[in-house]
């Protein structure tokens, strides 16, 4: 029986969204979904029982990061990841390879994997499909990433074909070295950069191997947006219909209903932290930059129609005092906030599916927000 299964309960009538559950060692996922990033076994200044109040079940860890601290094998010793953090939710492990082949100049990619010197010492480290399942494994997550390699973006179509290429022949390595399917599910990445038919042929080669489930990766990595859609447009029913699809680091509000409409049922983006560490807010009406002067005096929440504990309790004009002072409560009062919007507007567009509304949620929403639609 496989690790991770999705069961489809429903399917929208006027796109191609589908509203599910994705079941997991660790308990099920209702998707369409946001995952937080815990690149390093953590969501950056939020604690586990904070993430569960937003209603998270599922969040990210990178291999990459871990295997270079503070080592898969002491996190094996303490009892696989989910001990470490003291997280019992569902968690997907990304495989190193985005992280890896964005040192550039500091790495050789081989057809046996890629050397790289580590962004914390300068280490010669190297990592292959098998050492990224190894690590994986030691880790325990419930989702294993297949190693891949992320083709940039402008890439010739010859380059892009044969790092396409390259990423299948990876991840029948993965599939071979994942000896604990049991427990864990291994997803592979669909490449191809932005050339339809590359695409479309790493699609089938990987649907005819029967995996847990797919991503899409090498999106959202300096394309125009009209871009990623049109390859979101033939790239995800070209996937299994009954496995899940996860699109890999998107995760702007206009980015994950698009992404919806187009079948996608998973997505991660450190976005909601990242900005946060800025002192920028996401909220229905856009992006409050809390840190501009115009708040000093601004004794409002940050978004007066929000639920989130920071909005219940403090307002613009305190938050932003903290971001001006750098201090750390700053940080944490806006993280918790930004996850607490992608994850109620996740909940909402899951709400929409279900009443066969969500074409106009999608017109309201970017009404509200300020896009374009």
């Amino acid at each position: 029986m496989a690790a991770v299964k999705l069961e489809i309960l429903k399917k929208d009538t006027k796109t191609k969204a589908r509203l599910g559950q994705v079941h997991t060692p660790h308990g099920s996922i209702e998707t369409p979904a946001f995952m937080p990033v815990g690149t390093q076994a953590t969501v950056k200044a939020v604690s586990p029982e904070e993430l569960k109040a937003m209603g998270a079940n599922i969040i990210l860890s990178n291999t990459y990061h871990l295997f270079l601290r503070p080592g898969h094998d002491l996190i094996k010793r303490a009892g696989g990841l989910h001990h470490f953090m003291n997280w019992d939710g569902a968690i997907l492990t990304d495989s190193g390879g985005f992280q890896v082949f964005s040192l550039g100049d500091l790495r050789k990619i081989t057809e046996e994997g890629v050397e790289f010197r580590s962004h914390l010492d300068g280490s010669k480290q190297f990592l292959s499909p098998e050492k990224a399942i190894e690590i994986q494994m030691a880790l325990g997550s419930d989702i294993v990433m297949a190693f891949d390699e992320c083709t940039p973006y402008p890439a010739s179509h010859e380059y892009a074909q044969k790092s396409a290429e390259r990423t299948f022949r990876w991840l029948q390595r993965c599939k071979a070295a994942l000896t604990t399917t049991d427990r864990q599910a291994l997803f592979g990445i669909v490449q191809g950069g932005m050339y339809e038919d590359l695409r479309k042929q790493n699609a089938l080669e990987m649907a005819e191997l029967d995996l847990p489930g797919y991503a899409i990766g090498g999106l959202s990595v300096g394309e125009p947006k009209p871009m990623m859609y049109d390859v979101l447009e033939y790239t995800a029913p070209l996937l299994p219909e009954d496995k899940p699809r996860y699109l890999m680091g998107v995760g702007s509000p206009d980015d994950l209903i698009e992404g919806v409409i187009r079948g996608i049922d998973m997505f991660d983006c450190v976005l909601p932290s990242r900005i946060a560490r800025n002192g920028t807010a996401l909220t229905r009406f856009g992006k409050v930059v809390v840190r501009n002067a115009h708040y000093a005096d601004d004794f409002t929440p940050i978004d007066p129609s929000c639920d989130c504990y920071t909005c219940r309790n403090y307002s613009r004009a305190y938050v932003r005092h903290l971001i001006k002072a750098d201090e750390i409560f700053g940080h944490r009062l806006m993280t918790i906030h930004n996850l607490h919007f992608l994850l109620n507007m996740m909940a909402e567009i899951r709400a929409a599916i279900k009443n066969d509304g969500l074409p106009e949620y999608r017109s309201k929403f970017f009404a509200d927000y300020g896009y374009d639609s």
